[in-house]
């Protein structure tokens, strides 16, 4: 059997051979269908993307009816068992796990970039004292551009990984002086000494202590956390990535544009909104009515629901396990008595279940992270961390892939048609 589309068009009766491979269609091939010689041929329509591939990639496998993600073909459940984020992200960048050799070489390159240009930190010692770390995070992440002129060099292999060992090493450091300007803190150095998460737990809440140690739990905690969160496919920021480097312009450019489209509340705010939505709430005897008033159309249940995932988010699987090791050291949020119960509940019902609506990734974090101390205003600056790894992976794919040029995509023009200019007197 061949792989092929037929396709018949009915304004000419004409009929076309498509051919399939990887179980798509070029969407080029279409422009061939024309209904008249001067015909531009047909095109998709296919507003936010929703089936539409853009790229070939290796780097994230995402099967959302079976709840499967992979990064480069290991599950999450154990990458996110056995591994550490260091060598994830290894591994997402590279294509392979590190060696003991390379882990070790990784890690010293990263950790001997995690310190901050001076001029950086005067840079960020401008922004208001209540500045949303978010948006200093992403403004001095496209500063680095102009401190680096060598990352503009980006089809040079050495120089890349440059790039890529300095963003890996500084985005913690960042997102660490970014929480301590919004509280009136002094910046805290980084310690070489520790961990990668324990080094970013240093820099956010060491004190007036010599030296900074963090709870084993909460530091391997936020390890899974960055796990979770290094890829995702072809998500809003990471295409994002993808299009404005198609332009051929330096990595911190690029990923300032992802970190820029992470800030939005329908991507890496949503956590935020799972816990107003809780404290909206308020109790467990309220939960009936807000799950009424949900049905109802009069609200949302913020934390269910994925574009790709149609059953249980394996993240979220994941991170509930890890938010029962957080609170055994923290205190039980008062919070996650109505998560557990609304969760129940909306498993049961079968409103919510013929909808395919599940827990996913964002149900739970936010939940973990004020556990831990961190600010709102934190969650999706704690979300480019981790997804730096990803954004680099993809970014490097994209610049070396033959295929892909300058993201151009096409519109269906619905103004209105020619028409001559009237003086502005008979208007």
């Amino acid at each position: 059997m061949a792989d092929t589309l037929t396709v018949t068009d009915n304004r000419t009766d004409k009929q076309y051979e498509l051919p399939i491979k990887d179980g798509v269609i070029r969407a080029t091939d279409l422009r061939q269908i024309k209904a008249a010689p001067d015909d531009a041929g047909l095109m998709t329509y296919d507003p936010a993307f929703m089936n539409t591939a853009a790229c070939r990639s290796r780097i994230t496998y995402i099967d959302g009816d079976k709840g499967i993600l992979e990064y480069r073909g290991y599950p999450i459940e154990q990458l996110a068992e056995k591994a550490t984020y260091l060598e994830t992200a290894y591994l997402i960048i590279f294509g392979e796990l590190p060696t003991d050799a390379q882990l070790e070489e990784w890690t010293r390159e990263i950790t001997l970039h995690t310190m901050l240009h001076e001029n950086i930190k005067k840079l960020m010692e401008g922004f208001q004292y209540d500045a949303h770390p978010m948006g200093v995070f992403l403004s001095t992440v496209g500063a680095f551009s102009t401190f680096y002129p060598d990352a503009k060099q980006i089809f040079d292999e050495q120089s890349r990984k440059k790039q890529i060992h300095r963003l890996i090493a500084k985005v913690p450091t960042i997102a660490a002086y970014a929480y301590r300007h919004s509280i009136g803190r002094p910046y805290n150095q980084p310690d070489n000494e520790l961990s990668f998460t324990g080094n970013f737990l240093n820099m956010l809440f060491r004190m007036t202590e010599l030296k900074y140690h963090s709870n084993p739990v909460l530091e391997r905690a936020l390890d899974v956390l960055f796990i979770l969160h290094a890829d995702h496919e072809q998500n809003c920021s990471t295409s994002a990535m993808r299009g404005i480097g198609s332009s051929h312009v330096d990595p911190y450019s690029a990923m300032a544009g992802a970190a820029a489209a992470l800030y939005g509340p329908l991507h890496g705010g949503a956590n935020e909104a799972v816990l107003r939505m809780l404290k909206e709430i308020g109790t467990v005897d309220a939960i009936p009515g807000f799950i009424k008033r949900v049905k109802a159309g009069e609200g949302r249940l913020m934390g269910f629901g994925h574009r790709i995932y149609k059953s249980y988010d394996p993240r979220a699987r994941i991170i509930k396990k890890t938010a029962d090791e957080v609170f055994e050291v923290t205190g039980r949020n008062p919070l996650l008595d109505i998560a557990l119960e609304l969760e129940r509940i909306a498993l049961q019902d079968e409103y919510f279940v013929s909808r395919k609506l599940y827990p996913n990734v964002d149900f739970y974090s936010g939940l973990i992270y004020q556990a831990m101390g961190f600010p709102v205003t934190m969650f999706p600056v704690l979300f480019a961390i981790p997804r730096t790894a990803g954004w680099i992976a993809q970014w490097e794919e994209m610049l070396l892939d033959p295929e892909q040029k300058i993201a151009r995509p096409r519109q269906i023009y619905i103004g209105a048609s020619k028409r001559d200019y009237v003086p502005l007197n008979k208007r």
